[in-house]
Parts: C-alpha cells; structure tokens; sequence
C-alpha cells in the first residue's frame, strides 16, 4: 500500500498535492512518500519479529540519503554494492555493525574502506575476492568476518537481466566449489572469518516457490559447513521479493516470513534480508510534464520532458509503470499512445500503445511506481540535469536533492 492517492480530482502525495510540490520545484522531479518508506519497512520487519534477523536495506534501489535515513531511524541496516554506497550509507548515520558489502567487482580500495569502517561481513563472489579480502585484511591487521554467495542454480522467473542464481549468472560460486572455499579459508587464510552463508537469487520475484527452493540448497550448504568445524551464524537470504507494477500479485511479506521461518527455524540462525524494491518501489513517483502531442497514421505520441536518463526501466527492462495524471479530467475519454521522452532514441519511453486519458500540452503526469532503481539509475545522458528528489512527510514536503544544473553538467571538467 502506498500514500498516493486522488483527493476530488487532484493526486495528493500524502497530504500535499503534487501540483504544489511541482510549482516550487519543477519538472521533471522524483517525489517519495515518507509514510509509505516507513510502513514498508515495518511490513517486512515485522514478518520476521519471532526470530533473529537483521534487515539490510539494499542502497542502490533508492541511494538518497533522506531514504537512507529514514530506514536507518526504524533500526535497519544496509547493503551495500561499492564504497560510494558505504560512504552514502554513513553519512546517513548507520551502525557499521548493520552493513554486509555485496558485489562482485569489489576494488582493493574499497575493500580497505569497508575494513577500516568495521562492516559485519563482506558476501565474496569468487575465490580470487576472498583472497583479496584476507590479503587486505593481513596489511591492515584486522579479522574480516565473510559469507560466501553461493549460486544455487535456482531458476528465480523473473526477467533474464535481473537473474542473479543461475549457473550462466556472473553472481557467487557454485556450490560444491564454494564448500571448498570455506575449508580453505579456515586453514589458510587466517585474516579471515567465516559467520555467513548468502544466498540471493534475483529481484522483482514474485512466487515463494524460487525462495524455498534456494533455502533448501542453502540449508544442506550449512549442515555441511558445520560438520566441518565452521562456525556459520549468519543466513543472508538477499532480497528480490517483488511488488506490483501492472498486474503482478507478490507475496505480502508476512507470507513470505512464514515460509522462511518454516524453512529455517530448525537451523538456529540468524536470518538477514537486503530489501530494495519491496520497501520503496510503491514509495516513490516521476513527475514530469506533457511537452506535445503528435498523431500519426499508425501511432499517437505524448512528449514528456522526462526521458530514458531518469528513468531507465521502461527502455531497460520493457518494464511497465502505470501512467496517472496529476490532475484528472472530467471526460472519460481513452486514446492509445506512446508515452515517449526527448532523448534522441527509439528506446526512450514510459509506455507504449497504453490506453490513457486524453493529456494536452501543460499537462501534468505521473508515473507510479518509481521510488525504487529510478534516480539511483538515471544519468545525464543528452547532457540533461538530473532530475530534482523530495520527499513528503504528512502536510510538508522537504526538497532532498536539488535539480542540477547546467553547471553542474561541466563540474569538474577541464580543458
């Protein structure tokens, strides 16, 4: 459930409506329902509030530090891909005691960042990395607690680009090599500390059966682990529970935590989850205005002045977002379009041959669904200022990142 909701005729953002936000910000501009964040959060939480666990909210869905804050305020932590996102992270007040660093492409100076820091562990995608890790870790005469991601080769039904479990997926190590990688690092790596398995299949999931099915893996991997003297304290499920774009029906969280429980209460383990999507995807909205509007003899195109560098998952993904206005019409009548933007690209659109209300030039439009992998994906490809972030907190709404300018465009260029 989320706080965007029609109020007579006018889409209200909580209790502000989203035309005010856009006469002093502009568009195209990223607006976030504080109340929506933190509901989120407590959904998924609370699915789990019988058993240990620790929620790491996955930073690069939604990197805004305002996000990051709100989440950390409700007691979560964080996962982390890069040093950027770490730095993001403590600037927004987390316990790196609640931070696991994700990702297979970790830098010598960011795995030095994260050590110096004192995350919980790092999740080493390939035995190279791990050794790497210890190296690192020997030099600066620190422990590193670590899991290893093992690829379990669960088929998770969701799109091929969002895969992350498959045998053909760059992510983790399989899992007989893996068992070998644990031994080994117990008797040779000494700088290095085993107390997690991780386990993340994809995202945008939205069966239970893909979940089940990669704890069931997971879980042997433990037994297994622990008849070898290895102390495993930590299960870190990954994220990847999905939410409703179009018509998909995910899973509420508390029926996932059922089933994960039921799965791993036998193992006496404290669970971690890394939701992204799940906790601000229904959070967040784009908000951009109708530009012109062009019949052709075989289409009919609305020319917004947002495009495919602020949100790129429609061109990226073919992913649906539903399309609503800010302020409705008192006519009922639907045209078929394409909802395209002004980037000199085929593939910059929003929807395409979408039946929508009639919108004229001026006209303001939201599309739904976008607090998560939307401006933390957008770029300023066609030289274009990313767009303006704020947040909504009941009757307030509070700017968390200025549009950029065109100098901003040319910071730290030189010639």
């Amino acid at each position: 459930m989320h706080f965007f909701n029609y109020k007579g005729n006018k889409l209200y953002a909580e209790g502000v409506p989203i035309e005010r936000i856009v006469k002093k910000v502009g568009t195209p501009c990223y607006v976030y329902s504080k109340k929506t964040l933190v509901r989120h959060y407590h959904a998924f939480d609370d699915a789990f509030r019988d058993v240990p666990h620790l929620i790491c909210y996955s930073v690069k869905a939604n990197s805004n530090i305002a996000v990051l804050k709100t989440f950390i305020k409700q007691g979560s932590g964080v996962d982390i891909v890069s040093g950027g996102e770490l730095f993001r992270a403590l600037k927004a007040g987390v316990n790196p005691k609640k931070v696991v660093y994700s990702g297979v492409g970790k830098r010598e100076d960011e795995i030095e960042y994260a050590l110096k820091t004192g995350v919980l562990m790092f999740n080493v995608e390939s035995p190279e990395e791990l050794r790497a890790i210890n190296n690192i870790a020997k030099r600066l005469k620190k422990k590193a607690g670590f899991a290893i991601r093992v690829n379990p080769d669960v088929e998770p039904k969701t799109h091929p680009y969002i895969s992350t479990g498959l045998k053909k997926n760059k992510f983790g190590i399989e899992t007989n090599q893996a068992i070998r990688e644990y031994i080994y690092a117990k008797n040779n790596l000494k700088n290095l500390v085993p107390i997690g398995v991780d386990c993340h299949i994809g995202s945008q999931i939205t069966q239970l059966t893909p979940f089940v099915n990669a704890i069931k893996k997971t879980s042997d991997i433990i037994e297994n682990l622990r008849n070898e003297g290895i102390d495993i304290k930590y299960l870190d499920m990954g994220g990847g529970l999905g939410i409703t774009y179009d018509k998909e029906a995910p899973p509420h969280p508390g029926k996932y935590g059922k089933a994960v429980i039921d799965e791993t209460k036998k193992l006496g383990i404290t669970l971690i989850f890394e939701p992204g999507r799940v906790m601000a995807g229904n959070a967040g909205i784009l908000v951009t205005r109708v530009l012109y509007t062009k019949k052709g003899t075989q289409k009919n195109f609305i020319i917004v002045d947002a495009a495919m560098n602020d949100l790129a998952r429609p061109s990226l993904y073919g992913s649906y977002h539903a399309i609503k206005p800010v302020k409705k019409s008192n006519s009922k009548k639907e045209i078929t379009v394409d909802v395209v933007g002004p980037i000199c690209e085929s593939g910059d659109f929003f929807a395409k041959d979408r039946e929508l209300p009639v919108f004229k030039s001026g006209d303001l439009m939201a599309i739904m669904s976008a607090g998560a992998y939307g401006f933390s994906m957008s770029s300023n490809y066609n030289s274009r200022p990313r767009a303006a972030e704020v947040m909504v907190d009941g009757n307030k709404f509070f700017i968390i990142r200025e549009r950029e300018s065109y100098k901003d465009l040319i910071k730290g260029e030189s010639f």
